[in-house]
């Protein structure tokens, strides 16, 4: 794949918003698309999942409650996620029976960490990084108090050295082997949304079972993103949300992976009928009897329409070849980003961003995600400076006049993330020249 091929989208079922309807106010192609670096946070709507949802809307007006067994499509909603196991699994790296297609991903996390987190007084430590996403941390700690333990003392949270802005895996590893002993759960995000950072997971779920310590995964931004091989790896289990790099749209449903070796010693902690064997599920039997696998988890019914959303999405991806040729352009799209990034008159090497004298108030800014690409995946995280001073604010807005979407991350980040199924070379090379000129402006 040369730079030409990086000039057309690999995909071409996704729906790029215009200049205008983003309210580019200052760019006179209003028809345009804009340049979308924000796949990161929500993926764009793919083509397929529209007619997918609308196809089903469709059916529900024609066939009502005999939907559910009677389907024209042959998607009969009582089945309705099994369209879609087959291409989680090989997103993820697992057996079909290993995944399931549900719920949220906070609550998924609960729902594994009430089968996997089993504190006793030797091993009752939770380790994960520090400044890990909001909603996890808040599922650990309330975890922790559930089981009548102190947040402080219970979770560790690893930091990166002073100075430094992403993790090391020397450090991980050698807080594992000393507090191994006394860790009963390692959750880490695959890929950190803050900083980008792609944690080394084989490594660490390897340390984290040779002592003891069940391993689990917080997915996120990692799904999608890189390529993952979560049964092979002996991850216990894992958690995502699929509207980030994966496409499903605003709050789209989840998913999970429990590694089959726990088939027949883990059982749902909190059963509902949707995780009932299905021969026998709709007559309604007292006692419960899970599907063998990460599918005996399951609740409630799924919404058909996030499901089918997600459905959609999922054959997008696998018509442009599923992760291998994803990952291959993302490395040499963001490579192209980060390149033209560093040769902004703004920018500065990360390692002379800390030493900063504390009076230098000239505009500048750094790259804090990794710059080795088996260490990160699409995401580039640019820190502002000075620290604390309204020059990211500045820049995002007239980023985001100009056309440019990312995100921001108070109080001084930016995060662009080409999208490899939608992104080109273009949407890069824009992002840096209205970077350049916000910086100039100021």
């Amino acid at each position: 794949m040369d730079s030409h091929s990086l000039n057309t989208p690999l995909s071409t079922d996704f729906v790029v918003p215009t200049n205008t309807s983003i309210g580019a106010s200052l760019r006179s192609d209003g028809e345009n698309p804009c340049n979308y670096l924000c796949g990161n946070s929500l993926g764009l709507l793919s083509k397929r999942s529209s007619a997918l949802v609308q196809e089903e809307l469709q059916i529900w007006g024609a066939r009502a409650v005999l939907g559910h067994f009677d389907h024209p499509k042959a998607r009969p909603w009582a089945k309705v996620a099994d369209n879609v196991t087959p291409l989680l699994a090989q997103v993820v790296g697992a057996n079909e029976k290993e995944v399931a297609c549900m719920g949220t991903l906070t609550n998924n996390l609960h729902l594994m960490m009430d089968s996997f987190y089993k504190p006793t007084p030797e091993r009752y430590k939770i380790l994960c990084e520090a400044k890990a996403f909001p909603s996890d941390q808040y599922a650990f700690a309330s975890q922790a108090l559930a089981h009548g333990l102190d947040p402080e003392t219970t979770i560790i949270e690893i930091a990166p050295r002073e100075g430094e802005y992403i993790l090391r895996e020397e450090d991980i590893l050698e807080t594992i082997r000393k507090e191994g002993h006394s860790i009963a759960l390692v959750i880490f995000s695959g890929v950190q949304y803050y900083t980008g950072q792609w944690f080394p997971m084989q490594t660490i779920t390897k340390a984290a079972k040779a002592h003891g310590c069940i391993c689990g995964w917080d997915l996120a931004h990692a799904v999608g993103n890189v390529p993952l091989s979560l049964h092979d790896w002996n991850v216990d289990f894992a958690i995502w949300c699929s509207y980030k790099y994966l496409n499903s749209g605003p709050g789209g449903i989840a998913g999970l992976f429990v590694h089959e070796k726990w088939d027949t010693i883990k059982r749902p902690r909190s059963a509902g009928w949707w995780g009932h064997d299905l021969d026998t599920r709709f007559a309604m039997p007292p006692k419960f009897s899970p599907i063998p696998g990460a599918q005996g988890f399951q609740q409630s019914n799924p919404s058909v329409l996030a499901v089918v959303s997600l459905l959609g999405s999922l054959q997008a991806l696998e018509e442009a070849g599923m992760i291998q040729p994803i990952r291959k352009r993302s490395v040499q799209l963001t490579g192209c980003l980060e390149k033209l990034l560093k040769q902004s008159n703004f920018y500065i090497p990360v390692d002379e961003a800390h030493d900063r004298p504390a009076g230098d108030d000239r505009p500048a800014f750094t790259i804090i995600t990794p710059t080795d690409p088996s260490s990160r995946g699409a995401q580039l995280s640019l820190l502002f400076l000075p620290v604390h001073s309204p020059v990211m604010r500045k820049v995002f807005h007239h980023l985001a006049q100009h056309g440019v979407i990312g995100d921001e991350r108070e109080p001084n980040v930016i995060r662009f993330a080409p999208a490899p199924l939608y992104n080109t070379l273009l949407d890069c090379q824009q992002a840096a020249k209205y970077l350049e000129d916000a910086m100039n402006s100021l």
